[in-house]
Order: structure tokens, then C-alpha cells, then sequence
């Protein structure tokens, strides 16, 4: 079969879930075929590496050490696919290509413009992930909305592509709103039909048109939506609010999503969604609920602990139990008070803001046996408070808060000493350790050696090992080569565990993280 190419834009307004709905695409063709994500954003970074988590939200990492942007976690859950930095493109990353293509005379003394070079440019880059990937079909999300100045290089370089590999193997799917104006109480198509001329005018003719909205669409909206886009009425869908995403996929096979790209890419598709539908119904009849707390300094944005929150819905379908999140802001919350919670979770985090917060929660789930797992910062904060109030070590502290502490149990890693640039250069991607047998991790992965995803800079000091383990901290996972620590945890407590990796990355709903898995079992043991 030749390879496939779904395009997914967006209109309207930003936000809508474009992300979601190509993930969830991807889900109903993952059955069948090898389904590679591409996600296009038109902001200048590099990557999303050094942006502000409340600005721009969670920064996904890769195997592979590409940071990118939070879609790709969408893209992985739903997929089951392992991506490679290379499927994220800025428009920031482009303009660097180009510059270095320039420089080396690759153009032969053309003027470089943005159409053609920079426009082909991206869609040779499309052809070379799907060669490289071995892909079946390639998904494609232009990210922003239809009408942006920052998409129009890539919007050019959909409407090429279509002529490069043929009409017939690529489908344009076009994500837009209807809204239901307050007092109306009736479903408006006029955005839609605008969204939709403002693409065709770019050379683009829809074949899917999926309208985001409260409710169901009327058949008048789907058949004025149709009529505008030149399109079949049946290929006019709704893309209802859910209260869970993982819904997503299952509505739009309700709607006949797949036969839909089966008739117009001439592709056979074969459905199985049983599994993923009875996970997301064991969640729905759960009955019992826990309290987790997330103690951060990042709480104003939910999303800047994305992947954490879809752990933690994933161990929901598989025990089928509800967890109630509690956003513990250690800069202003008060953190001694946490009555009515049945696990703590120390996220990830940079800097000094909040430090000393999380480590009095620590302090309290380690001494009143509160579930705990610590991510990454959460793990140096594990530390911290045991360095201070069980080892006796005074003035213990991360050099990345006290560059002058009199105890550094957690220090900057040798090798990011020499550092000055910020972007892409910390331990990044999936690394190795070995596991500890007899330990809780051991029994939580079943194994003796995991990868897990790192984004760091600070490490546990490795001159602090004998006397953290000599007071009773489990250093239970640790490099290959004996000098980092990766898992830690505590004997005789109900779950007290910490990574310095960060698992959430690789959860799933078929396969919940076990660290998290772990340890909202021992919440519900908790709450009993």
C-alpha cells in the first residue's frame, strides 16, 4: 500500500484540541497500521525546552532526548508509538535549517525565499519522517489556527504535498467551533463556514470536517457545514465535549470515522477498540475515590503536569477508583495541612521557588506514613528532608537553591558544569537503571533493569550515598555505572518512592506507569 497522510488544521479559535482529535484518529487507525504523529508549530524556539510550563504547558520528553511540545503525549498514549524528536518542527527549527543550508551553499547562489525553499523544505521533512519511520500512515497537525501569520509556511507546504504524492493518498481533516451563544440556545455554523473559506482560499479543500460543540450537531448545522464545504453530509462530525478524552476515538468511530478514510484513501481498515472501551467503563462505574495531593508551584496551569494527571487517570480505569486532585501551591499553601489527603505527589519543577514547602510536605508523609511519590525535583526533595532530619546533616541543601550550602547532597551533574547554553542541554531521554532486587521497585516493574525519561541537570551527590543509605534511605535503582542515584525509598512505610526519571512520560491507558500504579494502590490501602 502506498504510504497515507492525514493533515489536521484548525479554525476558529486556538485551544479546540487538535492534538486530541488527530491522537484519536491515529488510535482508530493504530489497529491496523503504523501510524507516525508530526506536530507543526509556528513559534520561533527551537523547542519548547525553555519555555515557561505556565505559559506554554508541560514539556514532553522523548526516548530519544527531544524535548516537544505536550501533543506529543497525546500522540504517544493514544498510539502506542515511541516518537522521535524529528517529528516536531518549529518554525524556529526550520529557519535554523535553512540558515545552516544557506550557509553551506546549498541553494547555489539562489535568493533564499520563503516559498519555494522554506515551504519545500518542511514538506520534504514530511517525506523523510514517513522513509525514516517506515510509516504507513503519517499524520500531520499545523498547529495555531487558519488565518495565523506564524502556520502559513506550513499550510503551503500541506497543499505541495498533496501534489507530490497525489490526491488520492492524502485527507485534510479541518477541526472548527460551533458555538451556542448564551440566550440563543441555538448551534451557529457562521464560524465554521468562515474557518472553512479562509482554508480553501489557502488551496485547501477539506474532505473531514469535525465541529467541536457542547451538544450533538443538528442535522440543519451539519447540512449547512456540508453544503458551505462542498463535502457529503456524513462527513460532517461532531466533536463533542467529553468529560474524559480517552472518549474521544470511541465517538468518532460512533460516527463512522473510519470508513470514512477507509473509502477515501482506499485503505482497509480494521477496528479494535474492546479493551480501550472496557478501561475507560471500569473507570466510569468506579465508586470509590482517593485524594491525591500535587504539591508544585506550577498549580495556576494544570496542564504543566499534564502527563502526571493522565497517570493517575490511567490507574483510575485499570483499579477503578476515582482520584480527586488536590493543588498544594508550596509557595502560599499552608503544607504542614494536609488532613483529608491519601497521597502526596512532589512533581517535577526548577529553581528555589517553593523548595522549602515541598520538603515540609515530605517531612510530613514520611513521618505520618502518607503514600508519597516523588518525581524527579521531588526526588532531591526526598532527599533533602532526609538529609536534614534524619541524618543530621544541618544546612543540607541543592546547590541549585544554595550554591554555598554547607551540605550539597544534591549538586549539579559534572558534565553540565561547563553548560552556558539552556536549550537541549540537560540529561536528556531515556536511560537505564538497574534495579535493586527485593526493593518495592523491583516488585513495581517486575524487573531488574527499566529506562525511564530524564530531564534534569542536579543529581544526588554521589559523596552523601554511604551516609544517606547508613541512616536507612533505600537507594534501590542506580546508573549502570554505580555513580547516579534513579530510585529511592523507604522500609516499613507504606509507599514512600521516589525517581529521579519521570515515568508519567511512558504511562498509558493499556499501561499504567507502575510507579504510579504503585502508589495509588497504596492510597486506596491508605483511605481504608
Amino acid at each position: 500500500m502506498q504510504r497515507k497522510y492525514i493533515v489536521v488544521t484548525g479554525g476558529v479559535l486556538s485551544g479546540l484540541g487538535k492534538g486530541i482529535a488527530m491522537a484519536s484518529i491515529g488510535n482508530i487507525l493504530s489497529s491496523s497500521y503504523k501510524v507516525v504523529p508530526i506536530k507543526c508549530d509556528g513559534y520561533l524556539n527551537v523547542d519548547p525546552g525553555t519555555m515557561n510550563p505556565i505559559e506554554h504547558g508541560e514539556v514532553f520528553v522523548l526516548d530519544d532526548g527531544g524535548e516537544v511540545d505536550m501533543d506529543f503525549g497525546h500522540y504517544e498514549r493514544f498510539l502506542g508509538v515511541p516518537c522521535n524528536g524529528d517529528w516536531n518542527l518549529t518554525m524556529g527549527r526550520v529557519f535554523d535549517e535553512i540558515r545552516k543550508k544557506e550557509r553551506r551553499g546549498d541553494y547555489l547562489g539562489k535568493t533564499v525565499q520563503m516559498i519555494p525553499h522554506v515551504s519545500n523544505f518542511i514538506r520534504e521533512h514530511f517525506l523523510k519522517v514517513g522513509d525514516d519511520a517506515k510509516a504507513d500512515v503519517v499524520m500531520i497537525e499545523v498547529g495555531g489556527t487558519i488565518g495565523d501569520m506564524e502556520n502559513e509556511l506550513y499550510l503551503d507546504a500541506v497543499r505541495s504535498l498533496a501534489r507530490k504524492v497525489g490526491r488520492e493518498n492524502i485527507l485534510f481533516v479541518h477541526l472548527t467551533y460551533v458555538p451556542i451563544p448564551y440566550g440563543v440556545d441555538e448551534q451557529k455554523s457562521k464560524p465554521t463556514q468562515q474557518s472553512v473559506n479562509l482554508l480553501r482560499q489557502r488551496g485547501i479543500d477539506p474532505d473531514v470536517v469535525i465541529a467541536r460543540c457542547s451538544e450533538m450537531l443538528t442535522d440543519s448545522i451539519k447540512g449547512k457545514i456540508a453544503k458551505f464545504g462542498n463535502l457529503d453530509f456524513d462527513k460532517v462530525l461532531t466533536g463533542i465535549d467529553v468529560d474524559d478524552v480517552y472518549k474521544i476515538p470511541l465517538s468518532f468511530e460512533e460516527q463512522g470515522m473510519s470508513q470514512l478514510i477507509a473509502r477515501r484513501l482506499n485503505m482497509p481498515i480494521r477496528v479494535d477498540l474492546d479493551r480501550w472501551k472496557c478501561l475507560i467503563e471500569k473507570r466510569e462505574r468506579a465508586t470509590r475515590e482517593i485524594v491525591v495531593g500535587i504539591a508544585g508551584k506550577y498549580t495556576s496551569l494544570e496542564d504543566s503536569y499534564a502527563s502526571i494527571i493522565e497517570a493517575l487517570r490511567h490507574c483510575e480505569a485499570t483499579l477503578g477508583v476515582r482520584v480527586k486532585l488536590r493543588w498544594i501551591d508550596t509557595e502560599k499553601d499552608d503544607c504542614c495541612n494536609l488532613d483529608g489527603v491519601d497521597g502526596v505527589i512532589v512533581p517535577g519543577g526548577f529553581g528555589s521557588r517553593g523548595v522549602e514547602g515541598k520538603i515540609d510536605v515530605v517531612k510530613f508523609c514520611r513521618e505520618k506514613g502518607v503514600p508519597f511519590l516523588g518525581i524527579c525535583y521531588g526526588l532531591q526533595m526526598a532527599v533533602i528532608e532526609f538529609a536534614r532530619n534524619v541524618c543530621g546533616l544541618n544546612g543540607a541543601n541543592t546547590t541549585e537553591v544554595d550554591k554555598n550550602c554547607k551540605h550539597p547532597v544534591v549538586d549539579i551533574m559534572e558534565s553540565q558544569k561547563s553548560v552556558t547554553e539552556k536549550g537541549g542541554t540537560m540529561r536528556l531521554g531515556a536511560y537505564v537503571a538497574y534495579i535493586k532486587k527485593g526493593s518495592k521497585v523491583f516488585d513495581l516493574y517486575g524487573n531488574d533493569e527499566v529506562s525511564e525519561r530524564h530531564r534534569h541537570r542536579y543529581e544526588v551527590n554521589p559523596v552523601y550515598h554511604g551516609a544517606l543509605e547508613g541512616k536507612g534511605l533505600v537507594l534501590s535503582g542506580i546508573s549502570p555505572d554505580g555513580t547516579l542515584v534513579e530510585f529511592i525509598e523507604l522500609e516499613n512505610h507504606p509507599y514512600f518512592v521516589a525517581t529521579q526519571a519521570h515515568p508519567e512520560l511512558k504511562s498509558s491507558l493499556l499501561k499504567p506507569a507502575p510507579l504510579f500504579l504503585g502508589f495509588v494502590k497504596a492510597a486506596i490501602r491508605y483511605k481504608v
